[in-house]
């Protein structure tokens, strides 16, 4: 997600809202090209290439502005890149969408089956998931948190504040398009509805349910997202109305997220035995001894 990377706190977050387009670039790509006779390996690298380029274009100018402002370029984005999908049949095929798009085969073996290709999906995620975890613990991911930290600090130990972000921000826009990719080669047919301004409005409030700024965050959010609206579902016409109110206490009590909130409960529980340990060292040191 564009909000995963570590380039922000929490409460410091720079709404983007195109997400959703680069996801429709990424699948959009995929169909074209494969059903142009292009292998899904390939297929699958250049939609995140594509977007990952499409990105570093759109940084350039969006991220010179802050806040607020940034929010509105890239919802400008979103809709230019929807009205694309849309009205531009010759390319797209517009409302009426691309159809008979092929699974991939893996070392010859058909994907055709849901359960083989859901662990053919779960499989490129773990890949992307160590490669995400990669970039964080390397040189990158250092200058990335630094700039999360202290910007201005960062700037002075020479890191390009500018181009670190801008990396940042296409590489989020590179996994939009791959996930894009795996999408259209799962429901074998994209039109432009599942692309448009609102799904962006959900992928950020994934990232801000999880924890922004957080490795795990974008994970539980997008896990409570989609759960919790169907375990909802007793309450027939209320349940988005109880999903709202759960969703905004949670904002209100927890600004970072559920992965703030675990983060918060064990500094409160190491609090605490640090205490109990400093009024009782005796007792803490049986307690060790026992260990």
């Amino acid at each position: 997600d564009l909000h995963s990377f570590p380039t922000r706190r929490s409460s410091d977050l720079e709404p983007a809202l195109a997400q959703a387009a680069f996801l429709g670039i990424g699948a959009y790509t995929t169909a074209l090209t494969t059903k142009a006779g292009l292998p899904f390996g390939l297929a699958f690298l250049l939609s995140g290439a594509v977007t990952f380029l499409v990105g570093i274009v759109l940084g350039f100018p969006a991220l010179r502005v802050q806040k607020h402002y940034l929010a509105f370029v890239t919802l400008a984005f979103a809709v230019l890149a929807w009205l694309v999908f849309r009205n531009e049949q010759w390319l797209t095929g517009g409302v009426m969408g691309v159809s008979d798009i092929r699974r991939p085969s893996l070392f010859g073996i058909p994907l055709r089956h849901h359960v083989s290709f859901y662990w053919f999906v779960l499989g490129i995620t773990a890949a992307l998931t160590f490669v995400f975890w990669w970039i964080i613990r390397s040189p990158w991911g250092r200058a990335f948190t630094a700039l999360r930290e202290n910007p201005i600090r960062a700037e002075s130990l020479g890191i390009d504040v500018r181009l670190y972000t801008l990396l940042a921000f296409a590489i989020g826009c590179a996994y939009g398009g791959f996930a894009g990719s795996l999408y259209a080669s799962l429901v074998e047919f994209i039109d432009p509805n599942p692309f448009a301004l609102g799904q962006s409005f959900l992928y950020l409030l994934m990232v801000v349910i999880g924890g922004a700024g957080s490795f795990a965050g974008p994970f539980i959010g997008a896990a409570v997202a989609v759960l919790l609206p169907e375990w909802l579902r007793f309450a027939e016409g209320y349940y988005l109305l109880i999903y709202a109110t759960a969703v905004m206490v949670l904002m209100a009590v927890c600004p970072g997220g559920i992965a703030g909130l675990f983060v918060r409960l064990f500094a409160i529980r190491n609090r605490t035995q640090a205490a109990t340990s400093a009024a009782d060292p005796v007792g803490a040191s049986r307690s060790e001894a026992a260990l």
